[in-house]
């Protein structure tokens, strides 16, 4: 009789989800999920996939347990307000079409959370937003578009109404919201950059790369925007040389291209 191991759960969760474990280091993989399944009660993997399946709140649990990347919605929300109410008009006086990169958008909380904002000026029909990350699993979590609850304390209380619905301890992102943005992957210091862009969000991602590797993306940065284009970067990620890359300041990290 076969029997049913680590192997098979993980086929069957990539089957489930999109989340790929071979990516994690397995013992430690291991350690973590079986302690969380003996804290459910179920004595092996089997039984714990076999629960999974039918029990959405156990998933969510489950796929909350597994993120690396932890974000937020509107995480520093005064520089969303910013976005919304600064940024967005002016480019949407020159052009109601906006082309949109959300780049090293880990899980999809900051994709999500551009389009949510957006959704204040066009119809939702009207919103595209491309989103990307090197790392799949985070792409497959983005996809789902399930969040723990920390996610959301930033999230003003009439969003929270009109674009998640609440399943026990977790919030789904709306269909409509998720149906505006494309997930893919994408390496920024290897992978081609497109062009033309209104606006590049950026955020929380550059500290992890050396100032070579800063330069050479935001150089990327502003060859892919349009002129009066905008990136839009994290809150410890100020760039002191924007002339450098062909941009200036039009706010706290916003960089227009001149």
């Amino acid at each position: 009789m076969m029997v049913y191991d680590y192997e098979h759960f993980m086929k069957d969760v990539y089957r489930k989800t999109g989340i790929n474990l071979s990516f994690y280091k397995e013992a430690q993989m291991k350690r973590r999920l079986t302690s969380l399944y003996e804290k459910k009660g179920y004595a092996d993997f089997k039984g714990f996939f076999q629960a999974l399946d039918k029990d959405t709140q156990l998933l969510n649990e489950f796929l909350d347990r597994m993120t690396i990347n932890v974000t937020e919605f509107y995480r520093n929300e005064k520089r969303w307000a910013v976005l919304q109410e600064k940024i967005f008009p002016r480019l949407l006086a020159q052009n109601d079409r906006l082309k949109i990169w959300s780049a090293a958008c880990s899980t999809g909380e900051e994709p999500y959370t551009i389009a949510m904002v957006l959704s204040n000026y066009l119809p939702l029909s009207e919103i595209s937003i491309r989103a990307t990350d090197i790392d799949e699993n985070a792409i497959a979590k983005a996809k789902l578009g399930v969040y723990p609850e920390r996610s959301l304390n930033e999230v003003p209380d009439i969003i929270k109404q009109k674009y998640f619905s609440k399943d026990g301890d977790f919030h789904s992102v709306s269909p409509q919201i998720k149906s505006r943005v494309s997930f893919k992957k994408h390496n920024l210091l290897a992978d081609r950059y497109e062009s033309n862009h209104d606006l590049i969000v950026c955020r929380n991602v550059m500290i992890y790369f050396t100032e070579e590797a800063k330069e050479e993306i935001y150089h990327n940065f502003s060859s892919a925007l349009r002129p009066g284009g905008v990136l839009f970067v994290g809150s410890t990620e100020q760039i002191f040389n924007p002339a450098k890359y062909g941009l200036e300041t039009e706010d706290t990290f916003f960089y227009r291209k001149k």
